[in-house]
């Protein structure tokens, strides 16, 4: 008989629980599988793996199965493109403030970031997320970047965060990081669920001016909506450079919060991702199965 744990707090095991679940739906090529075979596959008993992606995706498994499949993407474009030029003007306006009045953000200046983060001093600690270990860094004034390490490891999220800003300081300090962490991913000790935030993100952009642009159009799409490369192109006004904003949305340093995971190909294929696509397909079931949740839309899809 399989053996559970008490371990329903630490999402780093919810989301390696997710990940193998994945790969398994994955290789039954769309055959639903019953929650008796999956929690077999993840050796655990169904209540407990019924309770896990539960807690984890805000819906059964039964229902969340329908956000894994191989053909979720071009749903999710059929059902919930986006087109940006509708969410407001873009352009490097200075400190903006987001549609859900969660997140606030402030561009660096372009002088500033040709210095290469010298003079900043980031504050860096690790944090459980429902995607895995996640690297917070941020300097004084907001979230400078976010990275996941279930497919990379921890090792190569530090090298990639580190290498964006070369003359920075670097502090490990996550006590100082705990309000923009919770406000980011909810409680960290299991009291409240993850995704019902509190508080408000600050995010600091550090890159070149371009490439904040491209962030900023990201910004503009809500949670459990896609958008593509081309869109983003024609949005902030180079509609040939679809090559170029690829680029800028795969240097994006603040997975999640700016929706990096929510740019897909105009074919409906995901794309790349740079902390990994088993990550990216995870965070868009995750968004999908609660924004329809929360508004008790059908979540029948694909």
């Amino acid at each position: 008989m399989p053996k559970d744990t008490d371990r329903d707090e630490n999402q780093a095991y919810h989301f390696a629980v997710i990940r193998r679940a994945i790969d398994r739906i994955d290789a039954a090529g769309g055959e639903s599988l019953p929650l008796e075979t999956l929690a077999a596959e993840m050796n655990m008993s169904p209540a407990h793996f019924q309770r896990v992606f539960s807690r984890w995706a805000g819906v059964s498994p039964k229902r969340y199965q329908q956000y894994l499949t191989l053909g979720h993407a071009r749903t999710l474009m059929r059902e919930r493109f986006t087109t940006l030029e509708t969410a407001g003007a873009l352009g490097l306006s200075g400190a903006g403030r987001l549609h859900d009045m969660f997140l606030r953000w402030e561009a660096m200046s372009p002088g500033d970031y040709a210095k290469g983060g010298a003079g900043l001093k980031i504050r860096w600690g690790w944090v459980d997320s429902p995607f895995g270990p996640a690297l917070v860094m941020a300097t004084a004034r907001g979230i400078c970047g976010i990275g996941f390490a279930a497919e990379t490891g921890s090792d190569a999220v530090m090298a990639d965060l580190t290498s964006r800003w070369p003359h920075a300081s670097f502090v490990e300090d996550p006590a100082a990081l705990a309000p923009w962490a919770e406000a980011a991913f909810g409680r960290q000790d299991g009291k409240a669920a993850f995704g019902r935030r509190g508080g408000e993100a600050r995010l600091h952009l550090i890159g070149a001016p371009f490439q904040i642009k491209v962030w900023e159009a990201l910004l503009s799409v809500p949670p459990g909506q896609v958008t593509t490369y081309s869109e983003i192109a024609r949005a902030i006004g180079h509609p040939r450079a679809v090559r170029a904003v690829g680029t800028a949305v795969g240097r994006n340093p603040i997975g999640y919060l700016i929706p990096c995971h929510r740019a897909l190909r105009k074919t409906g294929a995901l794309g790349g991702y740079h902390w990994g696509l088993p990550v990216k397909r995870a965070l868009l079931g995750w968004e999908a199965a609660r924004a329809d949740a929360a508004s008790g839309a059908d979540t029948r899809v694909g």
